[in-house]
């Protein structure tokens, strides 16, 4: 069983890994645990991501584990200017290739990056939030008008109003992240999440292939 850590941005993060990606590999061989961005320094862990502290994390924990890899969020990346998400991803595998030196492999150091934010991945289905949060019909219908606004989940946009979460929260306003997040994502399933998610199962494709 390959062992791969994933530096998680926070709580919600943490939990879908545990409850929902780590059931998907683990079949696969491979074994992902969740470790929250800033491990290992003083203050609290999770959240106010940087490229300095997310090659940090990764480096750190290549020497103990198998595979390294993380999620976290576009939305909110402190310092990514006008970078895209995947500009983003080259920028941190550079880093990370310069600070391993003899010790990098590509194969297993895989920085990830969500466009635009991991709830995004919950408009594979918005259906899922009525059968796991007992969200209205209308607020249903709400998250499907905005689903239809985009080619795919990863596509609703980043900005402090449009971001997926503060559409899910015009919507449905009493939806707690850390609570309600990896619950909708349960009830949405991988196999959803793939085929609607490019950027995403292109990601998890590769962490399958570590247990190959």
């Amino acid at each position: 069983m390959i062992r791969l850590a994933i530096v998680a941005e926070g709580r919600t993060e943490e939990e879908f890994i545990k409850t929902v990606i780590a059931d998907y590999l683990r079949s696969r061989g491979v074994e992902p645990i969740p470790i929250l961005v800033g491990v290992g320094r003083s203050g609290p862990k999770g959240g106010n991501v940087s490229i300095t502290q997310l090659v940090s994390d990764m480096v750190n924990l290549s020497y103990s584990f198998d595979a390294v890899s993380s999620l976290v969020d576009f939305y909110g990346f402190r310092g990514k200017g006008e970078k895209s998400s995947e500009e983003l991803e080259r920028e941190i595998g550079k880093a990370l290739k310069d600070r391993l030196a003899s010790s990098w492999r590509e194969d297993r150091v895989l920085p990830y990056v969500q466009r635009h934010e991991f709830e995004g991945l919950l408009f594979s289905d918005v259906d899922a939030f009525e059968r796991s949060i007992n969200a209205t019909a209308d607020a249903v219908d709400g998250l499907r008008q905005v689903r239809c606004e985009f080619p795919t989940p990863e596509d609703i946009n980043d900005s402090a109003s449009t971001a997926p979460s503060k559409r899910i929260k015009q919507q449905i306003p009493g939806y707690q992240k850390a609570r309600d997040g990896s619950l909708v994502a349960r009830a949405t399933g991988m196999d959803r999440m793939l085929a609607e998610c490019p950027r995403f199962r292109d990601w998890v494709r590769a962490l399958e292939s570590l247990g190959n």
